[in-house]
């Protein structure tokens, strides 16, 4: 930090108590006035705030512009994706050295009738266009001129003629829609705004469908829109109403049918639309009053029978057929019939089809891979069992990208700690693994790495996956600075993969430790389960006896260790601060969900309702608003020495508001005892994951590992 931080002041919010009362229980907070985004007296007081942290971290300005060359430099920056195939285009995307966004290309594709000389992707020059390339997006051109640009989601029709695409400009995630004539190079006078995630088109193209949220900004919504028509007069195909279901829609295999699902964590609903029939109206499929967590693939050609991936009495997920005579309000899954049965230590993640294979995404032993079945013989006494490519490393990710009907291979992802990330092939007839790429990196060789597995011990004695990485070259024969990281929500797995700028922290002799606590889904349905609603403090024991365990085993510096976390990872960050402000150096909470109780409260504020199936309901249940309030971080901020901790926020993150960080740092810096500074670094026009552009990304994360690493006394600026 800069030594003048003890002289410098932080900002003063002003307190303007305000009480809330639930359950007999009433709360006063001084700082909620902090939500009133458009006072100017709140962006008055961010702006200082940010000149605070200017002020207290100008002595990490050399570190982080350090780490951000490093990564630069690291970078392939002008590189491209391996094509994908599709009704006879080559799709594919080019980055540029100097351009943040990417360019969405594509070339015709030739057809021989030989299936290996057809599915071999061409050899594109990073450096130089393909003769007959068609540029579709160039993100580049689309952000000129704009303070934040993202894509929300792509879509070409059946003849490949029409792209439509969404394009948000302020971080809200509120997107327009435009639809490009790709024989012309035009765009159709058809803009749709306030467009959510996901769109497809009709297979006659006449129609593309889409999504819009409410004003909690839950996605409740999907449209039809006619090509040329008014979109104020777009027809609602489907509406949710329950205000704890979230709304989506993707096209089956075939492209024919629409599928509709309602869900949260908890169950879910799917409904389908035929859309080769104009006069069809949308068919329930599962309803939601089987309380089922489910997904469900149309099997083409197959109009008798469906396959469904669900829970019912199988926590980790099965797979079944099930005759449509099955379905509907009268559903019965005990009498669908299983093709891939539960196992207490295989997770089913997910399915997709071609025409001859189902593709499975499972998790063993944390790890995601990847299974076939022949869809010849399913379901009967030929059924075939199920393969799985082999990788050489132990730890990895490995999961599906591109499966399709008219496609004889699948389209895999692999990486892990130290392997950047490769493309391959998958020949479904033969099972042979085609590598098509492995991403370069300059300067890089993964030998000087490793990555290894321990186990830590929680409090109650569960076995705690951590996973460490650092230096092979590293002395672990004495005590190290460690950065460990957290999630722990959602059933959301922090699973293996390449960064390069972690490197740049283990180059500098840190070991960085993801902490695989509960609440994810590293070890299948029951790991989550353990972690949520009333079971959530689960999730805080467990970084805090990760971090125990680090110490203990002489891996850690017990005075140089900082904790990483980001929106609900941030609210393990709060958590954790609360519980054990003594082990950390420093603590970094990425847009951090800690003054969750008043968001869930308030049922008008976006996704709160959505939130009562992962925290439970404290508007209605006393206990669940008791057991929240015993570990939500805003409300248990008590009279200690707190370490250095730097709020990382976004003015227009729609998902975790700015305001919970504004009050947590207010709060922190009236109450702690200590001295450390506490900042809090508002981005005044981005979004949930910050900043846009792979540049402004690459500065956020250098500006948290500066942190990290001055915390760790590895700031050549200010030596330990």
């Amino acid at each position: 930090m800069n030594p003048d931080s003890k002289t410098l002041q932080p900002p003063v919010a002003a307190t303007v108590p305000t009480t809330r009362t639930h359950h007999g229980d009433t709360f006063t907070d001084d700082y909620e006035w902090l939500r009133q985004k458009q006072d100017p007296a709140v962006l008055q007081h961010l702006h200082a705030e940010n000149a605070y942290t200017d002020a207290i971290t100008a002595d990490q300005e050399e570190l982080r512009t350090a780490i951000f060359d490093e990564i630069k430099a690291r970078t392939v920056e002008t590189d491209l994706s391996v094509p994908a195939r599709r009704r006879g285009w080559w799709y594919f995307t080019r980055s540029v050295e100097g351009k943040p966004y990417s360019i969405h290309s594509r070339v015709k594709a030739e057809s021989t009738g030989n299936d290996s000389t057809d599915w071999t992707p061409p050899q594109v020059d990073p450096q130089a266009a393909l003769p007959g390339e068609q540029v579709l997006i160039d993100g580049n051109a689309l952000a000129e001129g704009q303070t934040f640009f993202a894509l929300g989601g792509m879509s070409i029709n059946e003849p490949s003629n029409l792209l439509a695409y969404c394009v948000d400009t302020t971080g809200d995630e509120r997107f327009t829609l435009y639809i490009k004539d790709l024989e012309t190079n035009q765009l159709l006078p058809d803009v749709i705004p306030g467009v959510f995630y996901g769109l497809a088109f009709s297979p006659d193209s006449s129609t593309v469908f889409y999504s819009v949220v409410d004003e909690t900004w839950r996605p409740h919504q999907i449209k039809a829109h006619v090509l040329g028509s008014d979109p104020a007069e777009d027809k609602v195909i489907f509406q949710e109403d329950d205000p704890g279901m979230w709304l989506g829609c993707e096209l089956s295999a075939d492209h024919q049918t629409l599928l509709i699902s309602s869900g949260n964590s908890e169950y879910a609903e799917t409904s389908m639309l035929d859309l080769t029939n104009p006069q069809a109206a949308v068919e329930l499929l599962v309803p939601r009053s089987l309380r089922l967590l489910h997904g469900v693939d149309l099997l083409p050609g197959n109009e008798s029978q469906v396959l469904i991936t669900h829970d019912f009495q199988a926590p980790n997920n099965m797979v079944s057929l099930a005759d449509r005579a099955q379905l509907g309000t009268n559903a019965d899954p005990a009498a669908w019939q299983c093709v891939v049965p539960h196992e207490q230590t295989v997770k089913v993640e997910g399915t997709s089809l071609t025409a001859t294979h189902l593709v499975l995404s499972v998790r063993r032993d944390t790890c995601e891979r990847v299974q076939l079945i022949p869809l010849a013989g399913l379901g009967t006494e030929q059924q075939q069992p199920a393969s799985e490519p082999a990788f050489e490393e132990e730890l990895f990710t490995a999961f599906p990208t591109v499966a399709n009907l008219e496609s004889p291979l699948v389209r895999l992802s692999y990486t892990s700690d130290f392997t950047p990330a490769r493309v391959y092939d998958l020949q479904l007839l033969t099972n042979e693994l085609i590598l098509r790429k492995q991403t370069p990196v300059n300067d890089y060789d993964p030998a000087n790495y490793r990555a290894t597995r321990h186990w830590a011990t929680a409090t109650d004695g569960t076995k705690i996956p951590l996973t460490l990485m650092h230096r092979a070259d590293l002395d672990l024969s004495a005590p190290n600075p460690v950065l460990i990281y957290g999630y722990g929500s959602y059933e959301v797995s922090m699973d293996p993969g390449f960064s390069i700028p972690r490197l740049s922290l283990l180059d500098r002799g840190v070991i960085f430790v993801v902490a695989h606590v509960r609440g994810g889904g590293e070890l299948g349905r029951q790991w989550y389960l353990q972690g949520k609603k009333l079971n959530k403090k689960n999730t805080f024991s467990d970084f805090v006896d990760a971090t125990k365990y680090l110490i203990e085993a002489k891996l850690a510096d017990p005075q140089r260790i900082v904790a990483l976390g980001g929106s609900a990872g941030g609210l393990l960050m709060g958590a954790v601060a609360n519980l054990a402000p003594q082990l950390y150096a420093g603590i970094i909470a990425q847009v951090p969900f800690v003054d969750a109780l008043t968001t869930i409260l308030d049922p008008e504020l976006p996704l709160s309702a959505l939130e009562w199936e992962e925290w439970g309901n404290p508007i209605e249940d006393e206990d669940v608003y008791q057991y929240m309030k015993s570990y939500s971080p805003y409300e248990n901020i008590q009279a200690v020495s707190y370490p250095r901790i730097a709020a990382v926020t976004s003015l227009h993150d729609t998902r975790v508001f700015y305001v919970e960080p504004a009050k947590w740092v207010a709060k922190l810096r009236e109450v702690s005892t200590g001295s450390a500074p506490i900042v809090l670094k508002t981005e005044m026009e981005g979004g949930h994951g910050g900043a846009s552009g792979r540049y402004e990304a690459w500065k956020t994360r250098a500006w948290d590992y500066a942190f990290a690493l001055d915390a760790l006394g590895l700031n050549p600026q200010r030596p330990a």
